[in-house]
């Protein structure tokens, strides 16, 4: 006896129910669902859809669906940390190593010329970070809206693409460059040891790159990842 379409549409609302919100774990799901339910039958031909369903579920414990999204967060979190590691050793290779060592030279040579005081040089470093991050996290939201409103299909790994960079993932990069300098004296920036100086600014312009990266190089490459991740990202 086999599951009819009908069941399977169930299974998908079963599963949306239960917490379950993306749809390819749904249809993971589904299938480790409708496969057991299968077996039941074969065992047990007469038992009812929605008995053999609930004998299933208690399978997966008090927690039910939880531990499984779960771990499908965490392995797909490590794949996003090597999506950026990828697009980031393209900036820090040649050729397009010597832009980023480039844009830190100038950095440098720019503070050193103008001769002006670390704090409010940080903190200009700072904000720049923080504006980036509200500009990307806002146009993430609205492709999200706009998502939601046509009622698209939501894949785990295309929202942590389209949100990652845009909130968890780029929200420490500027509080962490402002850590930098709150113990600092504020002093001339020309007083300071060079090597730190240019240590500074090369820190900054690794932010740069990572935001770059995470709100503009990974989105724009998120249909190829999508596919590798998904074969059936294109028919659903």
């Amino acid at each position: 006896m086999e599951i009819s379409d009908e069941q399977i549409e169930k299974l998908y609302v079963f599963t949306r129910k239960h917490y379950v919100e993306h749809y390819d774990l749904q249809t993971e799901l589904v299938d480790h669902l409708a496969l057991g339910i299968e077996q039941q039958w074969q065992e047990h031909p007469n038992r009812s859809f929605d008995k053999a369903l609930q004998k299933e579920f208690k399978k997966f414990g008090v927690f039910g669906f939880t531990e499984i999204v779960e771990q499908r967060q965490k392995a797909l979190s490590k794949k996003y940390m090597k999506f950026i590691w990828q697009h980031l050793k393209e900036y820090l290779t040649l050729p397009k190593c010597v832009f980023a060592l480039s844009v830190t030279a100038a950095l440098f040579y720019l503070i050193q010329i103008l001769n002006l005081r670390s704090l409010p040089v940080l903190t200009v470093m700072a904000i720049l970070l923080v504006v980036y991050f509200i500009w990307s996290a806002r146009s993430a939201c609205r492709a999200r809206k706009k998502r939601e409103s046509d009622k698209e299909k939501t894949w785990m790994l295309e929202e942590m693409i389209r949100n990652q960079g845009n909130t968890v993932g780029a929200i420490w990069l500027p509080f962490h460059f402002i850590q930098i300098f709150i113990h600092i004296d504020d002093g001339n920036l020309s007083d300071w040891n060079p090597y730190f100086l240019a240590a500074i600014c090369f820190v900054f312009v690794l932010m740069c790159l990572v935001l770059y990266v995470i709100t503009v190089e990974i989105p724009k490459h998120a249909e190829t990842y999508l596919r590798q991740e998904y074969p059936e990202y294109d028919i659903a």
